[in-house]
């Protein structure tokens, strides 16, 4: 089984900002342009007509321009972006070094912004894809789960530090995860 999974629009006001959970809108012409791509994606192969995407508008946005389609979307809270917590939302610049090192030097356990850490996310993601049935699903996510998901569907170990990060997908680019079936048990 496979997930084709697309990162989100660019969002309007997001360059230089931790971005997580704060809820930022999509241009609707980026919104459509992706949502074009995902239904050449699902004819090509022959694909049911369902988008999975998070809570989030620029996420759900696109689902919701789907639908209109005649697609039937699913909203999952798991697809949501990494939390940052207090940190979410503000400018890198203003976020205080300290924790920033603190961060980096306990990479998998501490919780930026005192929200979520990177091994409740990569839990998260494979509570997510071990619920994936046999066929393939259609997502419309974002950087950090996407980056999880990846590492996850290719055997790699949880990242203990910064360095073992991959850089963040562009947006609007597919990523495809091949899965085996029942490897997330």
């Amino acid at each position: 089984m496979s997930v084709i999974i697309w990162r989100h629009p660019k969002p309007i006001n997001a360059a230089g900002i931790c971005l997580g959970h704060t809820d930022l809108a999509v241009d609707a012409r980026r919104t459509r342009n992706l949502a074009y791509k995902v239904q050449q994606e699902a004819r090509a192969r022959q694909l049911a007509p369902i988008i999975h995407v998070s809570p989030l508008q620029r996420s759900r946005g696109v689902g919701e321009f789907l639908q209109a389609q005649g697609w039937q979307v699913k909203v999952d809270p798991l697809l949501i972006e990494f939390n940052f917590g207090a940190w979410d939302g503000l400018p890198w610049e203003q976020i205080d070094r300290h924790e920033m090192d603190s961060w980096c030097g306990n990479f998998a356990d501490y919780a930026p912004g005192g929200a979520e850490n990177l091994k409740q996310l990569f839990s998260r993601v494979e509570n997510w894809l071990s619920r994936t049935a046999s066929e393939t699903r259609l997502v419309i996510g974002h950087a950090g789960w996407i980056n999880a998901a990846l590492m996850i569907s290719k055997n790699k170990p949880l990242p203990t530090s910064s360095k073992h990060w991959s850089s963040s997908v562009n947006y609007g680019k597919k990523s495809v995860l091949m899965l085996n079936r029942g490897s997330y048990a």
